[in-house]
């Protein structure tokens, strides 16, 4: 007979013999969490193996900043010589120099890139990983006044090396959209810092000879009370300087 939680009250103390349903229990092998994934905290979850995934996220992230500083030597220590990437029927590489030598070509200062990445699914199985995370990326291209902005999925293999580092086997994405935009279109864009040089000018954004973090000495400069189109603002460093 089934009785509401009031009615169940009453018959329990009227010393009723009143059959109650199994409690149910969280089985024992599988951990109940919320929350990102920190070493030692999953019961069930070894602590090397945490401490693996929290390896592979910092292996993510180096990449990515590599990436869009064009520290290119660094980016080559993320991944094993052997690594592929795949980005398309028509963008596929069989080796890590083969990788890293169309990144040089393609995004070299010409090119200002971000790339987020975040959402990662880890899986660890002994000296091997996989990894799924959400990439949103933006390319700025002056020269070709030109704006990409997209999002996708990076699927990636990782293995452990005899260092006992992690690094990518192979990696690629999955566009889930794509857009571009023409700069002509944004009048009041203005590009009033980066790090390789290229800057606001008269007649669009050009390329100065500059190498990163070489900034001129901020001079006086008249107080207009309004912004000069004409006028190379300062970056963050220069900021700080003052």
């Amino acid at each position: 007979m089934a009785f509401s939680g009031a009615a169940l009250a009453a018959a329990l103390g009227a010393g009723l013999d009143v059959s109650l349903p199994p409690r149910l229990e969280p089985e024992p092998d599988v951990p109940l969490t919320m929350g990102p994934m920190r070493p030692g905290e999953r019961s069930g979850v070894s602590s090397v193996t945490a401490d693996d995934v929290l390896a592979i996220h910092r292996l993510k992230f180096r990449y990515l900043r590599t990436l869009d500083t064009k520290l290119w030597d660094e980016l080559a220590e993320t991944m094993i010589p052997e690594a592929t990437a795949t980005y398309s029927e028509y963008l596929q590489f069989e080796s890590r120099e083969a990788f890293l030598t169309f990144l040089r070509n393609t995004l070299g200062p010409h090119v200002i890139t971000e790339h987020r990445c975040d959402h990662p699914e880890i899986d660890v199985d002994g000296d091997r990983a996989t990894g799924i995370w959400y990439l949103s990326d933006t390319a700025l291209i002056p020269e070709n006044n030109m704006l990409l902005r997209g999002s996708a999925f990076y699927n990636d293999e990782y293995v452990r090396c005899d260092d006992g580092r992690w690094r990518i086997a192979r990696t690629g994405y999955e566009r889930t959209y794509e857009v571009v935009l023409c700069l002509s279109d944004l009048p009041s864009l203005r590009l009033t810092a980066n790090r390789w040089g290229l800057i606001q000018q008269p007649s669009g954004v050009e390329e100065v000879e500059r190498t990163p973090r070489d900034y001129p000495a901020a001079g006086p400069r008249p107080d207009t009370g309004g912004y000069d189109p004409d006028r190379e603002y300062p970056g963050p460093e220069e900021r700080a300087a003052g």
